[in-house]
């Protein structure tokens, strides 16, 4: 499988793993080495909420991925930038993946909030992978504030619907074709992490379908197989469906040689 790269950082790997809800550390590390992943978000407000870390992104670490502090729970682009600020001097990583929500229902993230928090972070020298609607004009202004990668949702977070909106997707691929797109949220399933890739994208990031699981382990694998697949026949060129049917075994028209 080809490779991808975000900020100027070249990645193996087209499969981005959430760290949050595992039934053990154990479980966790054992999940990012079936994945095959490189990358792994960390909620810092939540592990804060947790009282320390307690060893948890050490445990992580050892995995030999890289993290993505992730600004999950703020509700303002205040709140996200100061945990930003917070995350690079915790972890030292200038990578953030910026969330603000701005639906208590939905946690639909707030155009207007991501953008401007984007574009400040930015200016102190992040590299900002945010998370947002898979509306177009949200997506160019985030492009116009300095991101070089955005992180469309495939639905709400947690939901597990899949893609929920495949031809707002096909857009955003169409219109943006040289930027590094991941479907990040609502994937329940592998089949709906392939039918993402097949559809152009970069990258597929998610974390409930995997660590809540009965065997987290098996289907972090599989999952990793599917987005392996997925992006294999973008690349190999899925066949574009017709109204009609069309013989598969023509039997005139096609000469050819016996030998």
């Amino acid at each position: 499988m080809s490779t991808f790269t975000v900020y100027g950082t070249e990645l193996t790997s087209r499969f981005l793993l959430g760290s949050a809800g595992y039934p053990s550390p154990q479980a966790l590390g054992d999940s990012i080495a079936a994945s095959g992943a490189q990358v792994v978000t960390v909620g810092l407000k939540r592990t804060l909420a947790a009282a320390g870390d307690n060893g948890f992104v050490a445990g992580i670490l050892k995995s030999g991925v890289r993290l993505l502090p992730n600004t999950a729970g703020c509700r303002t682009a205040r709140e996200a930038i100061t945990l930003a600020h917070m995350a690079r001097e915790l972890y030292g990583t200038h990578w953030i993946k910026l969330e603000v929500v701005g639906d208590e229902h939905t946690l639909q993230p707030d155009p207007w909030g991501t953008v401007e928090a984007a574009a400040q972070l930015i200016k102190n020298g992040f590299a900002v992978f945010p998370y947002c609607t898979d509306d177009l004009v949200t997506c160019q202004r985030l492009l116009d504030a300095g991101c070089e990668v955005l992180m469309p949702w495939g639905a709400p977070i947690g939901s597990g619907q899949g893609l929920i909106n495949p031809f707002a997707l096909r857009t955003l691929r169409a219109r943006l074709p040289g930027v590094p797109l991941v479907v990040d949220a609502g994937i329940g399933a592998p089949s709906h992490a392939a039918a993402a890739m097949e559809l152009g994208f970069d990258a597929v990031l998610l974390n409930s379908a995997v660590s809540q699981a009965v065997d987290p382990v098996r289907m972090a694998r599989a999952f990793g197989l599917a987005i392996e697949a997925g992006r294999t026949a973008y690349e190999a060129g899925v066949m574009a469906p017709q109204d009609m049917a069309v013989a598969s075994t023509p039997v005139s028209g096609h000469p050819f040689l016996i030998a």
